[in-house]
């Protein structure tokens, strides 16, 4: 067998997206390992959101590179690949760029990495084309085995690419428009995915909650009448999805959670900033008070949810009364959880030409001020979990003898003492106590 290293960069579509990979591989005799010095194959699973992610590649390869050389003295050989994001938006300058590169290979390509492989034997190759054929009908099942050792919760891919544009981002540049897959597909794939043992599922999209697939009949589905569909499921227990866009929260979204037990009550939202003439240059096409309206119907459908959100801070032409906007509104929200970032220029993006740039330092103090924020919020809602009794996900023990971890619906990791013949079941715990980020209790007797 050949080995196969893949270090994954980004998002949860990225991690989707990496076993995908090890997937399509593994029909060649690659298996997949975490040990770099054994790999035959090291793939690069790339993000190009944030600022400098091309430049912390080149980084990383000039590292393989002296692994790469030590190995072959020895009579080994190891072939580099890039893929991801940076890959589709770099191409051929990341080959010319770092010669030590074999395959430089998009999002839309991984379906064909085997046959890309090969190739890579015998020249460079460079492939960020988008296909015409559905890449997910060609992708092998994995063996269950290797489903299931990946562990209880999984990712699915259901939609990719954005159609938004929101002048701050890349996607739609290097992910493409809007493309949802098929609901008999989705639901396949989910099936193998509980049938293999998986108890939880988390749909993944770019922008997810503009899901619009086909059905047997023809008729387009929204992800409200797909999250139904996967509920009658046996054997799946919960429900999840990221990442959705204010703009495509429908009724028939928010009635889902109104009905679903097992769509759990934590939603991931973002809105970016909390200034309207923020909002309209990042061309969001919502308002605040859009937002704040939406969530209170979200609210009212679902009182138990918690929210989650992203929030750009120092995006050009920021002011400090738009600062204040955005903390007024992480306020009045309240999250359970929040990322923030410093608006980097990505090459491409209007935000990148735009005038009134914000100092670096200014942007800084702004994000240490949300930061601070957000993680008291956070705080405050994790303790507000004392004294209540939650269903756990129990999948892995815990780093100390006796112990076992698992999710909470709002995804906390909730720790406690007890036999490992819970992991794999759903358990009601009282909750005691709290960390720094994971809950402690004890579970329930009869639960």
């Amino acid at each position: 067998m050949k080995k196969l290293f893949i270090k994954t960069y980004g998002c949860q579509m990225n991690v989707y997206d990496s076993d995908r990979m090890a997937d399509a591989l593994a029909p060649s005799g690659y298996e997949a390992t975490t040990d770099i010095d054994e790999a035959d194959l090291v793939v690069l699973n790339t993000c190009h959101i944030r600022e400098k992610a091309a430049e912390k590649v080149y980084s990383e390869l000039g590292r393989l590179r002296i692994m790469r050389q030590k190995k072959e003295q020895k009579g080994g050989e190891m072939m580099i690949g890039i893929a991801g994001c940076v890959a589709q938006a770099e191409g051929e300058e990341i080959v010319r760029r770092a010669p030590v590169v074999d395959l430089v290979f998009g999002p839309q390509s991984y379906h064909r990495l085997p046959d890309l492989v090969e190739q890579a034997q015998t020249k460079k190759v460079v492939e960020t084309d988008f296909p015409a054929e559905d890449k997910f009908e060609h992708l092998p099942k994995p063996k269950k085995e290797t489903t299931i050792a990946r562990g209880l919760t999984s990712f699915l891919t259901v939609q990719e690419g954005c159609d938004k544009f929101c002048s701050f981002c890349v996607v739609p540049y290097t992910r493409g428009a809007e493309v949802s897959r098929p609901v008999h597909q989705i639901i396949t794939e989910a099936q193998d995915l509980v049938d293999a043992g998986v108890k939880e599922i988390t749909l993944l999209g770019q922008n997810v909650n503009a899901y619009h697939g086909l059905d047997a009949n023809g008729e387009t589905q929204g992800l409200a009448q797909l999250l139904y569909k996967l509920a009658d499921i046996d054997g799946l227990d919960r429900l999840r999805y990221t990442t959705s866009h204010p703009r495509d929260m429908d009724d028939a979204l928010i009635n889902a959670h109104r009905d679903l037990d097992m769509l759990m009550p934590y939603l991931h939202l973002p809105v970016q900033a909390g200034s309207d003439s923020i909002l309209k240059s990042m061309n969001r096409q919502h308002t605040v008070e859009d937002y704040m309206r939406l969530l209170e119907r979200i609210r009212e459908a679902r009182p138990d949810i918690a929210l989650s959100g992203d929030f750009i801070v120092g995006f050009p032409g920021e002011t400090d009364e738009d600062f204040e906007g955005t903390l007024k509104l992480v306020r009045d929200v309240e999250y359970a959880q929040a990322y923030s970032f410093k608006y980097s220029t990505r090459p491409g993006t209007p935000g990148a030409t735009m005038d009134n740039q914000v100092p670096e330092e200014v942007k800084s103090e702004r994000l240490q001020r949300l930061q601070e924020l957000l993680n008291h919020q956070q705080t405050e809602f994790n303790k507000s979990r004392i004294g209540t009794t939650m269903p756990v996900l129990f999948e892995k023990t815990g780093r100390d003898p006796g112990q076992i971890v698992g999710r909470s619906p709002y995804l906390q990791p909730v720790q406690v003492e007890a036999d490992p013949s819970h992991i794999g079941t759903i358990r009601d715990v009282f909750i005691d106590s709290v960390g720094k980020f994971s809950l402690f209790g004890k579970i329930v007797i009869n639960s």
